[in-house]
């Protein structure tokens, strides 16, 4: 089992990575005085905690750290179902709650960890039985940004051998401290610092500030899927990966148990076999998930929720900053009503290593654009492929039946259209998907 919801405290930390420095998003606009329960958006009624639930299911979905924001559901519907019998005193009026969305944009770091815990153990081959089976390789790792509004959501996938510099970091547990290092695979933060050393090497790398993270192991993946029912997938030409035991028909398939785990780790099944088609197919499962999260079969389901809260205190360790109830609730606030089509998945654009052709390095030129487009708070339009390495592949939509015209309306008189945003055009280097697209894991099969 996981370690369950203990919570990190992140440090602030600067490589001397000779590069100009780029400006963090904190440090581009007047420091806003910001209160631990924002101002606005107040929730007034009764209803309006049988409504917050969807709320933050779009923002767990989102952040990958489902049960989080469940937890703080299952403390408000707790409350309400405490005030329903309340007794109204005769000149006294109720004192409406003042919980609204965080200000301003927020960034939140994931990781997924491959810990040997006992229960797997056995799915991952030799990872867990040689030498470093004792160890933790943070082998997912997401920058997750929520803009101001209007709101967008960015996610942003790291590859795992992605060559970059690292600070010095102390590992939490040994209070041993490794001097800053100038070129390491990103998965081996973990192993010098634990969380707090991947969110600040992550930092140092897009310049951007980042107060909130939170990781859960393999194990603890297989558990939210299944305290959700699954989540069901679209394979193309179907997977066969004797690596992770995976083998998938083609279709949609429902995801549960091992087989979750074994198509969210699959390379070898998908593409060209390698890390950055591993990224696509694992955001194809991350906006599958945010589709069923907010769906009946969840949202309607009292023990569907309470059963994913209770899975998340055992499997998600958070950062200290994201402990606090208010706060994960004011995060999911801010993504309530953000579509589909304005959460974009995102793979950080690379360029193979010169001095390793199985490395990849960091492609800064590309990276800057996106980093201007989200400091710009622009809409991003993607003009690369949906997935670096061949991860997944576009399903077509079913053609349907061209509604009929409309009446025209005059135009009333001194009228003024609606200003429209210009978006950012992504440089192809940058390859995405957005949670509206529909796309099938590219199976080798």
């Amino acid at each position: 089992m996981s370690r369950g919801f203990e919570s990190h405290t992140l440090r602030q930390t600067f490589s001397a990575d000779p590069r100009p420095e780029r400006i963090r998003v904190s440090e581009t606009k007047p420091p806003k005085r910001r209160s631990t329960v924002a101002r606005h958006g107040q929730l007034s009624s009764p209803s309006a905690w049988g409504q917050i639930v969807r709320f933050v299911a779009v923002g767990l979905a989102v952040v990958m750290v489902a049960g989080v924001g469940v937890v703080s559901y299952t403390a408000y519907t707790a409350v309400a179902s405490f005030t329903d019998a309340a007794v109204e005193l005769e000149g006294q009026a109720a004192v409406p709650p003042d919980i609204g969305e965080i200000e301003g944009g927020v960034n939140l770091f994931v990781a997924g960890t491959d810990a040997c815990e006992p229960e797997y153990a056995q799915y991952f081959g030799d990872r867990c039985t040689g030498p470093d089976a004792g160890g933790e390789l943070n082998d997912v790792n997401m920058l997750v940004h929520i803009s101001d509004a209007p709101r967008r959501v960015t996610v942003v996938s790291f590859p795992r051998d992605l060559m970059l510099p690292i600070p010095e970091c102390t590992d939490p547990e040994t209070g041993r401290t490794s001097s800053a290092m100038s070129k390491q695979p990103l998965n081996s933060t973990f192993s010098y610092g634990g969380l707090s050393c991947a969110v600040n090497t992550i930092s140092d790398l897009t310049g951007q500030n980042i107060p909130f993270a939170a990781s859960i192991t393999w194990g603890g993946v297989i558990e939210v899927t299944n305290a959700i029912g699954g989540v069901e997938v679209c394979i193309a030409n179907g997977i066969t990966d004797y690596h992770t035991g995976l083998d998938l028909p083609e279709g949609n398939v429902t995801l549960q148990g091992i087989e979750a785990l074994q198509f969210l780790r699959t390379r070898h099944g998908v593409g060209n076999g390698g890390d950055l088609g591993r990224i696509s197919n694992q955001q194809q499962y991350m906006s599958r998930l945010a589709r069923k999260l907010i769906s009946d079969e969840v949202l309607a389901n009292p023990a569907t929720l309470y059963s994913l809260a209770g899975t998340a205190l055992q499997n998600i360790t958070p950062s200290a900053t994201l402990t606090n109830p208010l706060t994960l609730v004011q995060i999911a606030l801010a993504v309530k009503d953000v579509p589909f089509d304005e959460i974009v998945f995102i793979s950080y654009p690379v360029l193979t290593d010169p001095s390793d052709s199985n490395r990849v390095v960091p492609n800064y030129a590309a990276a800057e654009e996106l980093w201007a487009a989200l400091e710009a708070n622009q809409p991003l339009q993607l003009s690369g492929e949906a997935s670096q390495g061949d991860g997944v592949i576009v399903q077509s939509p079913e053609p349907t039946a061209e509604p009929a015209p409309e009446p025209s309306q005059e135009a009333t008189s001194g009228a003024t259209p609606e200003p429209t945003e210009t978006a950012a055009v992504l440089p192809e280097a940058i390859a995405g998907q957005t949670a509206a697209m529909d796309t099938c894991s590219n199976g080798n099969g």
